[in-house]
């Protein structure tokens, strides 16, 4: 088999264990009025019924640059059941991923009264998801390479599970969330032809803590919301840490203008050298600045993230953008800021 073949497939699948997420990727979307999409234990948690879509796309001026699109909906039926689905298509190259979600959650009420928010809340998605890699045009047909099978699409689908919970209390919020619950390994990542001993881990799993407080401004439209949304992966042992300031502003509750910014860092860096001599070292970070407002039933936001590394692919950014319906208000609200409880 030609070695600079077997290299360039090599690569190209770890650089897909090594950077890719199995089931949806966790961007700065959650910050745009979109918690279900990360954590399933919110699904039905406001006091209305939502409906989030997404499109995500990064590196304009690049050719097969990544690419998400998402859309989800949750509601409440009943004082105590949420539920929820999500479909997405993820795009990376020569990879690409498409899943669709169900979520039942469970939301248990410990207040005496819309006055102090109190609510414990547990959640669980099962996912199918089917991951692709396209090798059509990828060798040369007159040298085919015995690993792949030329001119095709290969696919494979995989079921898993999320699982998660949520506690409301007050003006504080906190989720924790177990992604890819179950051992499932992606064959189609396999090569074990021709004596290679290739094999896609069987533990996909990915944990996600959100923590944060929003403070009123006394009787002020304003208010701000600090957060942290820390991730790690079991199998490779990377993590990442968001560290996030939202600003609310409340026009009489006809509309609610929201803003802010995000900053993602990785604890876990890369080795290079531009010298070829010198090792340097890097970690990834991400500054992302966002906006968006809810008028009436709407929402729409926009994100732009921006790597500030100095060695990057390109100069060009991440833009997001998130549109939103939310329906079948109940009228009651709680005596809290704590805007993703409460409609805005």
């Amino acid at each position: 088999m030609n070695l600079k073949k077997y290299y360039l497939l090599f690569a190209m699948l770890v650089s897909q264990f090594t950077f890719s997420q199995e089931g949806i990727p966790v961007y700065a979307d959650y910050l745009s009025d979109n918690l279900y999409l990360v954590h399933p234990s919110m699904a039905g948690a406001a006091n209305s019924n939502k409906i989030r879509l997404t499109a995500r796309k990064q590196w304009f001026a690049i050719d097969d640059a990544p690419n998400t699109q998402s859309a989800n909906f949750n509601f409440r039926t009943g004082d105590k059941i949420g539920l929820g689905g999500i479909i997405y298509t993820d795009e990376n190259g020569r990879f690409s991923q498409t899943g669709v979600y169900a979520t039942f959650a469970y939301h248990l009420l410990f207040s005496r009264d819309r006055t102090d928010l109190n609510m414990l809340s547990f959640g669980m998605s099962g996912a199918f998801i089917q991951s692709s890699v396209d090798v059509r045009d990828l060798f040369d047909p007159t040298d085919p390479d015995p690993v792949v099978a030329p001119n095709q699409i290969q696919r494979q689908g995989y079921f898993n599970v999320d699982v998660g919970m949520s506690y409301n209390y007050l003006d504080w919020f906190a989720h924790f969330t177990v992604k890819n619950l179950l051992p499932t390994a992606r064959e189609i990542f396999d090569n074990t032809d021709s004596g290679a001993s290739i094999r896609d881990s069987n533990n996909q799993r990915r944990y996600i803590f959100s923590l944060g407080r929003v403070f009123g401004l006394g009787t002020s439209p304003w208010s701000l919301e600090p957060s942290l949304l820390y991730q790690a992966t079991d199998q490779t042992q990377e993590s990442a840490i968001d560290a996030n300031l939202k600003v609310y502003r409340s026009f009489g509750g006809l509309a609610t203008l929201w803003g802010g910014l995000s900053y993602r860092r990785n604890f876990d860096g890369a080795e290079f050298s531009q010298t070829g001599v010198a090792i340097e070292s890097q970690k990834l970070q991400y500054i992302t600045p966002f906006l968006g407002i809810n008028y009436k039933k709407w929402m729409v936001g926009y994100t732009y993230s921006y790597q500030s590394n100095s060695v990057v692919l390109t100069n060009g950014g991440f833009h997001q953008l998130t549109l939103g319906y939310d329906f079948a208000r109940r009228k009651e609200r709680w005596n809290c800021h704590c805007p993703a409880v409460n409609d805005q």
